[in-house]
């Protein structure tokens, strides 16, 4: 009886600690944000990876790019290198700095594609970008659905 308690409670206790993540499929802009010494600032600064969401939370995402470095700078690295992440929710585009915790290969169909999912932590928003983020997180489905009858409408 004890243990089943003391079960219930650790549940209870993880299943706060996680953000609710939500999947959604949006385009999305990556590159390297340049360093207080000016390091990535002129070879790498209009270089950048596009790719999609896989799913999105209040402290993170998940995305899928076609590569895991800009030329040869990783985006997933010890020293918590800061990227810089551009979405079009509905129409509005919101920039974040993350810090890519975790990638992982994905298997395609295709053996001459490869893509990569890559878990980042979000470390800064502004404000606006914020909002627009948090009302996309709960009014997303909706907004897509919106979204996908009105593309059928224009075709």
């Amino acid at each position: 009886m004890i243990r089943e308690l003391v079960s219930k409670v650790a549940t209870v206790i993880t299943e706060r600690r996680a953000s609710n993540r939500k999947t959604f499929n949006v385009p999305l802009k990556v590159w390297i944000k340049p360093d207080a010494n000016g390091l990535f600032l002129s070879p790498y600064r209009d270089l950048y990876l596009s790719g999609e969401t896989s799913d999105l939370s209040d402290t993170g995402i998940a995305f899928l790019v076609s590569s895991i470095r800009i030329r040869e700078e990783y985006l997933v690295t010890q020293d918590d290198r800061i990227l810089i992440v551009e979405m079009d929710l509905s129409g509005k585009k919101v920039r974040m700095e993350v810090i890519g915790r975790r990638y992982e290969r994905i298997e395609e169909i295709h053996s001459s594609t490869e893509r990569y999912s890559i878990g980042a932590e979000i470390v800064h928003m502004d404000v606006e970008d914020r909002r627009s983020y948090e009302y996309f997180m709960r009014h997303g489905s909706k907004l897509v659905k919106a979204l996908a009858a009105t593309a059928e409408i224009e075709a």
